[in-house]
């Protein structure tokens, strides 16, 4: 059910807010809203690189930067990827760090084999988190529209709470955006 124009933002935030607590909530949400600052970061598990399940709770008590990407073993995931392998060293002790796409967890462990990237990769073939964050959106490229991952990153706090929402991120700068923010 479309939500009224008229309502205004902190109606359908309100709205949202109840619709992320369901265990599914229903499509209209799950692709026009992302999240934001100051709500509760959705829980999920998913396959990482090596097989295992990792659970965003899971990292409780320790603040998480958890990007969302389109896909392994193209030039800006790369780069991005890359950004945070390289920022890896002066980001232990501030965050932990996950990077979430759609790719197998096969295509993860071949990516991270060859950049060498030390921190989680999720794959998320289902959308299961992609959705819950509100990242899978209309993209339009050479004037094709098709549906894809948003190039987004959020910092999550101590507690679960969505402390920072980068959009539009500029994969090469990402990571150094995210670490003077932390330190500043």
């Amino acid at each position: 059910m479309p939500i009224p124009e008229n309502s205004g933002i902190g109606s359908r935030r309100l709205i949202f807010q109840a619709a992320v607590h369901l265990d599914d909530p229903p499509l209209y949400f799950r692709r026009y809203f992302m999240i934001e600052q100051g709500m509760k970061a959705p829980d999920f598990t998913l396959e990482d690189k090596d097989g295992n399940q990792v659970s965003l709770s899971q990292f409780l008590g320790q603040k998480v930067i958890l990007y969302f990407y389109p896909r392994d073993n193209t030039p800006g995931c790369t780069a991005q990827a890359c950004g945070f392998r390289d920022a890896y060293d002066e980001l232990q002790g501030k965050a932990v760090v996950i990077g979430v796409s759609k790719d197998s967890a096969a295509s993860h462990q071949k990516f991270a084999q060859k950049y060498q990237l030390p921190f989680v990769l999720l794959s998320d073939p289902q959308r299961q988190a992609i959705e819950a964050y509100g990242v899978w959106q209309e993209k339009r490229l050479y004037g094709k529209t098709s549906m894809g991952v948003a190039r987004t990153t959020f910092l999550i706090d101590e507690k679960g709470v969505v402390e920072k929402v980068f959009q539009k991120v500029k994969a090469a700068e990402n990571a150094r955006e995210i670490l003077d923010y932390l330190e500043g």
